[in-house]
């Protein structure tokens, strides 16, 4: 028993001298780095450097309170004076303030809007800027005297202040003048406002219908084909191939045609027809100034004039790749970023050539869904084949111009 105690020990202990040989050999080796990126990225690091700068605060406020207290103790007369200090402070926040202001103009100005493609965008750029010039007037005006006065009336203890509680001129004027100026702003917004809602129709200049369908996370856009009306739709029709839900008994909906972009002819007025199929969307076009929620099982419509092509906005914008577009500006889901299409301002010419070429939603399904007449459809690969003969007619004419 003796021997295999003295066993039991010797293997304890060289077992213990094996861990700490390890745990040796694990401390020389030299640690691999973990990178965790820039530390000026990461939100501990502000929330650290924001305690730090408190607890810097807090220790000059401290030590200056305890000078303060050492000065009053020996009967000597105040070290700081703080009213000149707060005074000074205002001062300074007011070139700060300024400056900010100058800031916000020439860094975050170049960040607003892009330039009005429409003819109502420029009215609402135009009426944005008129109420920005006054607001920023009034507001380095009332803040140059509030800063000034704080600055210039500092107490030094040498006068009293006077009691001044009213004054009826001043009540007036700062009453009817910001009155006045608001009464103005609201007007313009009203006249604005009815002038792109209630248009007044030119018979000779009519609107192109089109519709555009929101439903989570795609727009659907139908043009009304050459009747010029947009047929009707029903909930209760949609079914996996209608799926707008139109009513193909109205004959305005057999000629409507589907397309992939936003195509519309500039200087042309272009009536929107805005609806949704599932939850609430909203339809933006920032170049034209167009925002209007769609709502399912309601209409919105909105009429607009393009004034300014693509190609041209390309050319303004020196971008040979700059195209418009249109989003979801209404966070609808966890696909909403993608809700987006291209929007192209063309000739009429142009557009007059891409629309002949768009499909319309009627198919042999719908037409016997619908009891309407079948058509007879282009044998598959026709199209195909078509352009084939063409590209070797091409060729042979081109072969005998070489030969000659």
């Amino acid at each position: 028993m003796a021997v295999l105690a003295v066993m039991v020990t010797a293997f304890a202990n060289t077992s213990a001298f094996a861990q700490e040989a390890a745990a040796g050999a694990a401390a020389a080796a030299p640690a691999k780095p973990v990178d965790m990126g820039p530390i000026y990225k990461s939100v501990i690091f502000y929330a650290m450097l924001f305690l730090l700068l408190c607890l810097f605060i807090a220790i000059v406020g401290k030590a200056l309170r305890v000078y303060e207290l050492t000065r009053e103790a020996q009967g000597k007369s105040t070290g700081i004076n703080w009213n000149a200090v707060n005074g000074s402070l205002f001062a300074l926040f007011l070139i700060v303030g300024l400056y900010g202001v100058y800031w916000e103009y020439t860094v975050h100005g170049n960040m607003l809007l892009p330039q009005a493609a429409s003819e109502h965008g420029e009215k609402i750029d135009q009426m944005f800027n008129i109420t920005l010039i006054i607001t920023t007037i009034v507001f380095i005006l009332t803040h140059i005297i509030l800063f000034t006065f704080t600055y210039f009336y500092k107490s030094s203890g040498k006068r009293k202040a006077y009691y001044y509680p009213h004054n009826n001129t001043l009540e007036k004027i700062w009453t009817f003048i910001p009155a006045l100026v608001l009464t103005v702003l609201v007007l313009m917004g009203f006249l604005t406002w009815r002038s792109i809602f209630y248009k007044v129709e030119d018979p000779n200049n009519k609107p192109l219908n089109i519709e555009i369908t929101s439903q989570q996370f795609a727009w659907t856009i139908r043009y009304p084909g050459k009747d010029g009306v947009v047929g009707r739709k029903n909930f209760k029709l949609i079914t996996g191939i209608n799926g707008l839900g139109m009513d193909f008994k109205d004959k305005n909906n057999l000629d409507d045609q589907s397309a992939d972009e936003l195509v519309i002819p500039v200087n042309k007025p272009v009536k929107l027809i805005l609806t949704s199929k599932d939850v609430l969307h909203s339809f933006y076009m920032p170049h034209f100034r167009v925002q209007l929620n769609t709502v399912p099982g309601m209409a919105s419509y909105f009429e607009f004039t393009p004034t300014i092509t693509t190609a041209d906005m390309q050319v303004k914008t020196n971008d040979p790749a700059f195209k418009y577009l249109f989003y979801c500006s209404k966070i609808c889901g966890s696909g909403h970023y993608n809700m987006q299409k291209t929007v192209r301002v063309v000739s009429q010419q142009e557009y007059d050539a891409w629309i002949a070429k768009q499909p319309t939603f009627i198919n042999n399904d719908l037409r016997k869904q619908f009891n309407l007449p079948v058509v007879a459809e282009p044998a598959k690969g026709t199209a195909d084949a078509a352009e084939t003969a063409k590209d070797t007619a091409a060729v042979k004419t081109n072969q005998l111009a070489l030969k000659k």
